[in-house]
């Protein structure tokens, strides 16, 4: 039976296998240098081996790391073939020193920016632009817009609550906050939407899902792509795609039955008992961190599939190794990103309230024009392709980190 090294001699193996590890990654160039002289059809491939490479290594051998030579990539592999045990996976215990993943993720803010400089470099957005374009124009004549009927209901529903508590004289700005969210909350931009129409919707944001990667990746490379051929050749994964946000539905079944069972408990006065409730919050809570478990590689996973010949499930394999030890630092940014796209809709949707407001009290004839209906679509349009852009960029980022 191999013994397994002390943490010592695993941190000896480690400094001596530095020099090898250089050499091995040298394949695997950092984005914007020798990966611009990639050609199209090498730029996904690049990604679709670096995750299925096989890696032969003895069980707990001292000397493997450093006779391998594993590339970055292909070390995520490492875990799961060590004597055949997955960590974290078994009740075998795991060693921090097997797990722990060195990675320097960028800053929230440098990411930030960093995905809106992607987007709106003046080539770049030559291609987002028409795009967004293209998925608002989708939206209209497919589904169709949020009823002005319904946005008049919201502002009549908020008028008379107002006046029932006491708040006659409401601020616009917050007349016009509280708009905004009751909007979203209320799945303002979908109601009303038959079956066809969310079959319609799912197809549209799943295609531009695909084109927004595919024409990131190329642009990463520093590839010219037209917005043609990237809706011609983007779609190819489409089926892995569809497979795997199966497996998020699946795995975001926690959260339905905490949201099911919150809404029962709060009907039946379940929580009123202050030990109940402390047994419920850590029964919810347990459901929400397994379902965060889950769903943090499986993001990933969602771009990883892209990469045409890679199939649903060793995407989601892979990209559960490839985010293990790091799952805390990508789910800050994935709230991160939620509070950006809040930040999107305030200052782009919240001013249009007020003016649709004025125009309204002001022109009668403009009653009838979804001015806000319009301008929501587009900051959802936007917003979809911004974060399809922000997670690329992340997995992007883990594929090409140097490990020293």
């Amino acid at each position: 039976m191999a013994k397994r090294p002390s943490r010592k001699s695993s941190a000896k193996v480690k400094s001596a296998g530095k020099k090898s590890l250089r050499k091995a990654s040298s394949a695997d160039a950092p984005v914007g240098k020798s990966s611009a002289k990639v050609q199209s059809a090498g730029i996904c491939a690049h990604e679709h081996n670096e995750a299925t490479k096989p890696v032969t290594l003895a069980p707990w051998d001292a000397n493997c790391r450093r006779q391998t030579g594993l590339s970055r990539v292909r070390r995520l592999h490492l875990l799961r073939t060590l004597s055949g045990n997955k960590l974290h996976k078994s009740f075998k215990r795991s060693y921090r020193e097997d797990y722990l993943r060195e990675f320097t993720p960028p800053g929230l803010l440098e990411h930030t920016f960093a995905t809106f400089k992607m987007l709106f470099k003046e080539h770049h957005f030559r291609t987002f632009g028409p795009l967004i374009l293209i998925m608002v124009i989708a939206n209209v004549f497919l589904i169709g817009l949020m009823s002005e009927q319904t946005y008049t209901t919201f502002q009549e529903t908020l008028d008379s609550t107002s006046s029932d508590i006491g708040v006659e004289n409401i601020n616009n700005f917050a007349k016009a906050g509280l708009l905004l969210v009751s909007t979203i909350a209320t799945g303002g931009l979908t109601n009303g939407f038959g079956d066809t129409e969310q079959i319609f919707l799912v197809i549209i944001f799943l295609v531009i899902w695909l084109v927004t990667v595919y024409l990131v990746r190329h642009f990463l490379a520093r590839k010219k792509i037209k917005l043609r051929d990237a809706f011609y050749n983007a779609c190819a994964p489409i089926i892995s795609t569809l497979i795997v946000l199966a497996v998020i539905f699946l795995q975001m079944i926690p959260i339905f039955i905490v949201i099911i069972t919150y809404s029962t408990a709060v009907t039946t006065n379940f929580l009123a008992t202050p030990f109940y409730a402390l047994v419920y919050f850590v029964f919810a809570s347990l459901m929400l961190i397994l379902s965060g478990y889950w769903l943090s590689s499986s993001l990933i996973a969602l771009v990883a599939v892209t990469a045409p010949g890679l199939r649903p499930f060793t995407a989601l394999s892979t990209a559960s190794d490839l985010m293990l030890g790091r799952r805390i630092k990508f789910i800050i940014r994935i709230i991160f990103l939620i509070f950006i796209i809040a930040f999107f809709f305030v200052i782009i949707v919240m001013p249009v309230i007020l003016l649709d407001m004025w125009l309204k009290s002001s022109l009668d004839w403009t009653a009838g024009i979804p001015i806000v209906s319009v301008f929501l679509l587009i900051t959802t349009c936007f917003s979809f392709v911004y974060s399809a852009t922000y997670l690329y960029l992340y997995y992007r980022r883990m594929l090409d980190y140097e490990e020293d």
